[in-house]
C-alpha cells in the first residue's frame, strides 16, 4: 500500500520536477522469469536520463522525454523504474502518431504517456511477481510471468539496466494509458 500512496504521489509531484518516494519495493514486485542483464556489483554513475542517452536504441524515447520536459524529472534522485520502449517500438506505433504526439500541442499528452512507463520505486527483475504495478501516470500496468516477463502487452526484452537512480526494463512496445486515445491526436 505504502508503495502505491508513494507512486501517486510521485505522479503530483512529477510534473513539478521535483519527484521521489521511498525505495521500499513490496508492494510493486514483479519475478524473475525474464531474461535479465546481470547486475553488476559496481553502482551505476549514470542516472536513467544519462544511460538512455547513451543508447543508440532510445534515441526517440529520449527524444520524447526532452519534448515533454521530463529530463529533469527522470534525471532526479528517484528511485524509478522505467519500462523503456526501443526506437522499433515506437516506429511501430501507427503511421502519423509519434509525429503527433511530439507536437508542443500534444505535450500533456506525451506526459502521460511517458508517465505510464514509470514506477515510482527501484523494481528489479529478482522483485517481479504477477501483479498489478501503479505508475507515476497514476493508473496501473499488469505483470505477467507467463512466456516471460511482461508489462500489459509489452514484453521485457532486457531488465535491469542500472542507473544511478533506478532501473531500466527494456521493452518492445509503447505502453498507452486506457486514458489516452491516440487516434484522436
Amino acid at each position: 500500500m505504502r508503495k502505491h500512496v508513494a507512486a501517486l504521489a510521485a505522479c503530483s509531484v512529477l510534473f513539478l520536477a521535483a519527484c521521489g518516494s521511498d525505495d521500499s519495493t513490496s508492494d510493486t514486485t514483479v519475478a524473475a522469469e525474464t531474461t535479465a542483464a546481470p547486475e553488476t556489483t559496481m553502482a551505476a554513475t549514470d542516472n536513467i536520463v544519462e544511460v538512455a542517452q547513451g543508447n543508440a536504441d532510445f534515441s526517440t524515447l529520449v527524444a520524447a522525454v526532452v519534448a515533454a520536459d521530463l529530463a529533469t524529472t527522470l534525471a532526479g534522485a528517484g528511485p524509478f523504474t522505467v519500462f523503456a520502449p526501443t526506437n522499433a517500438a515506437f516506429e511501430a506505433l501507427p503511421a502519423g502518431i509519434l509525429e503527433k504526439l511530439l507536437l508542443p500541442k500534444n505535450k500533456a499528452v506525451l506526459a502521460k504517456i511517458l508517465t505510464y512507463h514509470v514506477v515510482g520505486a527501484k523494481v528489479l527483475s529478482t522483485d517481479l511477481t504477477e501483479t498489478d504495478v501503479a505508475t507515476v501516470e497514476g493508473s496501473t500496468v499488469a505483470i505477467t510471468l507467463t512466456d516471460g516477463a511482461k508489462v500489459n502487452d509489452a514484453t521485457v526484452v532486457t531488465a535491469d539496466v542500472m542507473a544511478s537512480n533506478g532501473v531500466i526494463h527494456v521493452i518492445d512496445k509503447v505502453l498507452i494509458p486506457a486514458s489516452v486515445d491516440v487516434a484522436a491526436l
